[in-house]
């Protein structure tokens, strides 16, 4: 087909063919390509936003009940933990009808609010209507919004928070549900756009007032569908869990663990401690204990507690907040490493010899006592030969052999060549009213280095354990860059004048070796942010592919399971493969894990865009008292619409439009990543310094407007603008 089909043809396609509604499945069946491709998505977001696909197709109406595969959304679960689903747009007189999603092994989770494609079945002496089984997990809900309300005569307007928007909803005086102007709301599209008028909404619920400290992150929260609370059912299930004895526990309450964490750490998933291996056929070696939270024990497969873990697969972190993936009684308390007390926990001792090579490792469910709770300063400054009482005490006993424990490490750590980026980290603090009190960037410690390290060897050693004993498990998986993007990166190195010859087999090494080229140059920036964007994402799977990263064969993520659910599933892979329990099913199965990998690694990013734009709009906050100032920065990104610098001091990106610039016309070369003007022979490139003015602050939507006036200390040449050619004819103005 050489045109677009309409809605009510791919409604009808899709009716026909329920388990495929993806763009690509789409485009295959009606043989769309090229540029059409872009239209399609657009008419299927419409479709998904009109919350049409595809249940109003006409082989989907039943005038005597729910059709056989509907469009649905997915309820809050109930008492019991069971998710129930919601018909939309019910509009006859009689009750709904109540829909038992039937949550089968293997099957994706899905959350409060999602959209699922489900086929459902009648049923009879139950206490629901109908069962149904997933067919597809749609994406969230794309017609619940947030907004700012602004109130009229009529009723009044939404103002989406989302800065790729530039609709305005109308809100007619009935739907307004009690919002007052100013105030931050959830809401839904009920029409769609006039020809002359904007799209209709109705507010389903008041979020805060807008401007209040706590509706910055709570608009990432709600806009990514971030589960915020905690059921009744599942505080009153982690309330009623009994702390563990010793039991057939190793006793590991002698061992002088210690915890090293950022100061404002609100969890300790993670204990270490080092001490020279004494035994004589390993002169020169050290033995490396490494204990962590025994989650497991806390959190038992098919209960609420898990099933609500699972929903989560991560904790989110925001400058004001965290929103943990287990109650604050567990995360906060219980399965936290706190200073003084037993806890549960899964230790594992690491033998290294004189070289820093592994030669042997054992894991053990044991219950341990922290000696402190220290931080990274307080850890560093005593390295350095500043003690405070704490760290007097265990200078020679715990801090000065992890010390030489890492220098050791870090020569088979140099020789595996991990990826070596140098891209600052990027700190927020607020004071006691939620206001940015200042940014940095945070220092790169050794103390941090050490507890990394250690934590790596932690997570090869549970990896080589469950894979020595042919048990499925979920590995952290980074695959190698596509050729296409090493192929984009050796067009920027080129570009720079600094070489990245092809090679049979890629490795990171190549890649370092180009980093320390770019190094005490003026293109080091460039080169480390073009190659942070070659990488691939990671993510968690069921097969053994590596990380290219950190140079490694086989990886798994084992020391977090407080705040990854990833972890949590080592854990209970460990337990089985080593016996610690009679229990049965304590781990999950190939096709649980496969179904598993994909939700979690789904709400990483997801936890990541949420953690992202709220750093966005607190950083928009704080340079709104600073319009047309005049900052230095470097360009971070370029586009065809425009370049992004970072700001100094800040680290804020702003964006400064292409049509601001110098009034000239700019090619954009992809391959290149510049843009270069067609008449002053402009080059802006990733890395170049600039002087820009902030001409625009939307605290709202976190974005920054810059208007460009120095490259490499130069101004920016201008010209008269020129008229506009259409066709390779000069456009004239109508009078």
């Amino acid at each position: 087909m050489s045109s677009l089909p309409s809605k009510t043809e791919i409604l009808l396609w899709i009716s026909n063919n329920p388990t495929k509604i993806s763009k690509r499945d789409v485009a295959k069946a009606f043989g769309i390509k090229g540029s059409l491709k872009i239209d399609l998505k657009r008419v299927l977001e419409e479709l998904a936003l009109e919350n049409s696909m595809p249940r109003r197709s006409k082989l989907f109406r039943n005038p005597n009940g729910l059709p056989p595969v509907g469009v649905y959304t997915v309820l809050k679960p109930d008492k019991d933990g069971d998710l129930f689903l919601d018909v939309l747009d019910w509009k006859k007189t009689e009750n709904k009808p109540k829909i038992f999603l039937i949550e089968k092994l293997g099957d994706p989770v899905v959350s409060e609010g999602g959209q699922v494609l489900c086929e459902v079945k009648r049923v009879e002496n139950r206490d629901y209507d109908y069962e149904a089984k997933l067919i597809r997990k749609i994406s969230p809900n794309l017609n619940k919004l947030i907004g700012i309300f602004k109130g009229s005569s009529e009723g009044g307007i939404i103002q989406p928070v989302d800065k790729r928007s530039q609709l305005t909803w109308r809100v007619p005086a009935k739907l307004i549900n009690g919002s007052v102007d100013g105030d931050l709301v959830k809401f839904e599209q009920t029409a769609a756009k006039g020809r002359l008028r904007d799209p209709v909404a109705k507010v389903l619920s008041v979020l805060g007032k807008y401007g209040d400290t706590r509706t910055v992150s709570l608009i990432a929260i709600h806009e990514h569908g971030i589960i915020e609370e905690f059921s009744k059912e599942v505080l009153a299930e982690a309330a009623s869990i009994e702390q563990p004895n010793l039991e057939s526990r190793k006793d590991l309450r002698l061992i002088p663990f210690v915890t090293i964490d950022p100061s404002d750490a609100r969890d300790h998933d993670d204990a270490c401690f080092v001490e020279i291996d004494k035994s004589k056929n390993n002169f020169g070696g050290y033995i490396v204990w490494v204990a962590i939270a025994d989650v497991a024990h806390y959190v038992k497969i098919g209960s609420q507690l898990d099933r609500e873990a699972l929903r989560r697969g991560n904790s989110t972190y925001f400058p004001d907040r965290v929103v943990p993936m287990l109650p604050d009684l567990l995360s906060g308390d219980l399965c936290s490493l706190h200073e003084g007390v037993d806890r549960p926990c899964i230790a594992v001792k690491i033998v290294l010899n004189s070289t820093g090579s592994k030669v042997g490792h054992e894991f053990f469910r044991g219950l341990m006592k922290s000696r402190a709770s220290l931080t990274y300063e307080e850890v560093q400054l005593a390295i350095d030969g500043s003690l405070n009482d704490r760290t007097k005490i265990l200078l020679e006993e715990v801090i000065r052999p992890l010390y030489e424990c890492y220098l050791l490490i870090q020569k088979i750590t140099k020789e595996r060549e991990p990826l070596d980026l140098n891209i600052p980290e990027r700190k927020i603090s607020l004071d006691e009213m939620g206001r940015v009190a200042s940014v940095a960037f945070k220092e790169a410690l050794d103390a941090h280095k050490i507890i990394e390290e250690l934590m790596v060897l932690a997570n090869v050693a549970a990896a080589e354990e469950l894979y020595e004993k042919k048990h499925s498990f979920l590995y952290r998986t980074h695959e190698e860059p596509t050729k296409e993007k090493i192929d984009s990166l050796r067009e920027v190195s080129k570009s720079c004048g600094l070489s990245f010859p092809k090679g049979q087999v890629f490795k990171t090494s190549h890649l370092n070796q180009l980093l320390r080229k770019a190094q005490h140059t003026d293109f080091s920036e460039l080169i480390n942010i073009s190659t942070l964007r070659s990488m691939s994402q990671a993510y968690y799977g069921s097969e053994d592919m590596g990380h290219f990263g950190l140079s490694l064969k086989r990886y798994a993520h084992f020391t977090s399971p407080i705040r990854r659910y990833a972890d949590l599933t080592i854990h209970r892979a460990l337990i089985e493969v080593n016996h610690w329990t009679k229990e049965q099913a304590i781990s999950q199965s190939s096709q649980e894990l496969k179904a598993i990998g994909e939700n979690i690694s789904s709400s990483e990013r997801k936890s990541m865009m949420a953690e992202r734009d709220t750093v966005d709009r607190y950083l928009a906050a704080y340079l709104s008292e600073q319009v047309n100032v005049e900052i230095e920065g470097t360009i971070s990104g370029v586009a065809r619409f425009g370049v992004f610098v970072k700001l100094d001091g800040s680290g804020a990106d702003g964006l400064v439009p292409v049509s601001t610039i110098g009034n000239e016309y700019f090619v954009y070369n992809r391959d290149t990543q510049t843009l270069s003007g067609e008449k002053s022979g402009l080059l802006l490139r990733i890395g170049k310094r600039v002087l820009v003015s902030l001409t625009e602050v939307v605290p709202l939507t976190g974005g920054l407007k810059l208007e460009l006036l120095k490259l490499e200390g130069k101004d920016v040449p201008t010209f008269r603008k020129a008229r506009r050619y259409i066709s390779g004819k000069r456009y004239k103005k109508r009078k």
